[in-house]
Order: structure tokens, then sequence, then C-alpha cells
């Protein structure tokens, strides 16, 4: 990706004063899992031209660009080093919720005309920095502000997620062996995904008798930490004849924030994802019930329990319930973290494109051995994609179909 663009390309024609379709014209994976030899920025070019190349677009089509996370003027230095000069540019920056976030914001200014093709990338070597010594494994979030409160007492990220773990425990009798049910459900997921970093089975005791990383969670109930990038292309209506694969379609979307300093949490026991979700269904004009796949960040096993809950899947409550009995896995009645989640494929850091990612390959029938098929042998005809920022703090949910 040399050349650079200088100007905006022009859009095409298109009756107004409708609002233009948006569709998911491209998605790729980087290199993934223990990516030692590359720089984030290697990966965030690698998974746009990936992507580019999956959506059979020329690469004069994009006038927008979505990043965050890296650079110092992020995105412009990123859209700098992939050769791009966009008319349109977002760095939303709320956690893992970003990406979804950014999703919403894209297909917004693309339905409005305000850009027609929006490019969304991310990479990151979490694994490789921290192996060389590069960064830390307890990130520090500051300790200005509200926030230096809770730094003496330890609440470090993990810290905060089991604190909430532990009062739905406490409040509906959830129970360690149903958290770790979660675990063991993504990993059967992954082990179908030859590009998930961990494929091997793991039992409930497995999970259980694991080395305890903050009360009440384990080792494995616990991100894994990895290599990886990803990239998504949204793309207005009017392109969709061009592209190489079938289009997948943005139907809905929603956001939420909640909180940064856990005392103006008002309840442990709900997300944002309670506000988000019923946004992005609203507006979709479906229900839970007719999603056939969720992708939903997992960076600990809670996040999964609770999102599920909060989305509307099951009641507040009965979640504990709801992800027994291989429910979650590809075969299961609600199929959640198809390519293994978080909890076993890939985590880098800000995961949350690459449930996008995931969640259209899906739909279009291109996941490989670890697709999921409904019970009648049919392709999914609905996603749901739903990313966490911070404990809790943020919230992005999209919902896609054919």
């Amino acid at each position: 990706m040399s050349a650079v663009i200088r100007s905006r390309p022009s859009p095409r024609p298109h009756p107004r004063p409708r609002p233009r379709k948006v569709a998911i014209a491209g998605v790729a994976l980087s290199d993934t899992g223990r990516v030692d030899a590359m720089t984030p920025y290697a990966l965030h070019a690698q998974a746009a031209r990936r992507a580019l190349a999956d959506s059979g677009l020329d690469r004069s089509v994009i006038d927008g660009f979505a990043s965050t996370g890296l650079g110092t003027l992020a995105p412009v230095e990123v859209a700098e080093y992939l050769g791009l000069r966009p008319g349109w540019v977002e760095s939303t920056s709320v956690g893992g919720a970003t990406w979804e976030v950014m999703a919403a914001h894209a297909a917004d200014a693309i339905a409005a005309g305000h850009t027609n093709a929006v490019l969304l990338v991310y990479g990151s070597t979490a694994r490789a920095d921290l192996k060389a010594g590069r960064r830390t494994a307890n990130l520090s979030f500051g300790s200005r502000g509200p926030l230096q409160y809770e730094v003496p007492y330890g609440h470090t990220l993990v810290a905060k997620y089991a604190m909430a773990a532990r009062r739905h425990m406490h409040e509906y009798g959830t129970t360690l062996e149903q958290l770790a049910e979660i675990a063991v459900q993504a990993r059967t997921n992954a082990a179908a995904n030859p590009e998930a970093m961990y494929r091997e089975p793991v039992t409930v005791d497995d999970v259980l008798s694991g080395p305890l990383i903050a009360d009440p969670f384990t080792k494995l109930h616990c991100c894994i930490r990895s290599d990886g990038g990803c990239a998504v292309l949204l793309v207005a209506e009017e392109y969709v004849p061009d592209l190489a694969a079938p289009p997948v379609w943005i139907l809905g979307s929603g956001t939420a924030v909640s909180h940064t300093t856990m005392s103006e949490w008002p309840d442990f026991t709900v997300s944002p994802a309670a506000v988000s979700g019923r946004d992005a269904f609203a507006r979709a004009g479906v229900t839970p019930a007719e999603i056939d796949i969720a992708e939903i960040y997992d960076a600990f096993t809670y996040m999964t329990l609770v999102t599920l809950e909060d989305l509307g899947f099951c009641a507040k409550g009965e979640g504990g319930a709801f992800v027994e009995k291989g429910r979650l896995t590809r075969t299961g009645e609600l199929p959640v973290n198809t390519d293994g989640g978080g909890l076993s494929a890939c985590h880098p850091g800000m995961r949350g494109l690459f449930l996008l990612v995931e969640a259209a390959r899906q739909l279009r029938g291109q996941a490989g051995p670890h697709q999921v098929r409904r019970p009648d042998g049919t392709l999914p005809g609905l996603a749901i994609a739903s990313g966490t920022g911070g404990w809790f703090c943020s919230s992005g949910t999209v919902v896609l179909g054919r």
C-alpha cells in the first residue's frame, strides 16, 4: 500500500434522501498468535491489505479510516503508514468496545453520505512486547483523577472483574462451575479453528484447579495474551455489486458508557450492554431470539455471562444456567465466540474488531472448519457482535445480517 491517496474519490450516484445501506465488504486477520518478527504497524498493513483483497475493491475507494491505540496522532500516523489520506477519520478509544463503537459511527457516516468506504484496522504485539520486556503485564490506567483513589487498594483490571463476578454469585447463586463452563466451551470452539492459539480441550476441573489470579478467577477464566491484528472494510451499498464475496449488512447498532470508578457503578451485575444491545436490536428490527450466532467480548468468563443476560438472551440472574450443557458451542443452541474467543483464540488487546471479522466470516459461510450451520444445514442469517471496554465501562453492539 505504497501510493498515496491525495483526494477523496467522488461518491457514486445515489438517490436521496433515503439513507444508504452499509455493508461489510472485506475482512481479514493479520498473522496472529505468536508473532515475534513484526511490528504493530506491519500487522496493521498486513491486515489492511488482506481485507482489501478480500473485498475485491480497489484501494482508491477508501476515503475513511478508523484506528486507535497506535501512533502519536492516531489515526493519522497509521493512515500515513498505509499510504492513505482519508477525508473522514475516527479515533474513538473506549477500550474493548472501541471497534463496535467505531463501526457504528462509520456506518452512520456512510449512510449520511459523509464518506463512502471506511477501513477499520488494528494491530498489536502485546505478547511479543511482554516477552521482550517492552511492557509490563499489569497495565496502569493512570493514578490521576478519580482513579487515583482506587490505586492504593490494588484495583487491577482483573480484580475489578473478579469483584463483579463475586457480586453476581452472591446475588443470583451463580457458581464457579458455571463460569468455568464458558472457558470450556470457548476451547471447544477453538479446537476446530486452525487460527486459534490454544486448541487443546480443557475440562471444568482444569479451570477450577488452575492457579488463582484474582478470586474467583483462575488462569483459564482469563483471556490469553497474543499478538495479531485485523481489518474490516465498510462500504456504501453502491459498491456491493463489485464485491468479491456476499455482503454482510449492518442492520443496527447501539453504544453506551457506564463508569470508570468502581464506586460510581450502580450495579455490578449490569453492564452497559443492557443499553447498547437494546438500541441495536430496536434499530435492526430483530429480537435476541432471532440471532443465530453471538460474538461477545470475553476477556474473562464473567463478561460472557453478564453480556448474554444484558443483551436479552436470558433473564438477569439466569446466565449461569443458560451457559450450561454446551449451549455456547458451535453446535449448541446459541453458538458464542465461534472462533474460540479471547479465552482461547486470540487476544492481543482491544479485541472488538475480531468479533466483527468472525461474525462476517460466519454469515458468509467462509469460516472453514469452524463454520456454524443451523439445524437444517443452512448458513446463519443473523449475528451480533458486542464489545465491552474497560471494566464494563463501555459497550458497543452491532447486529449483522446476510
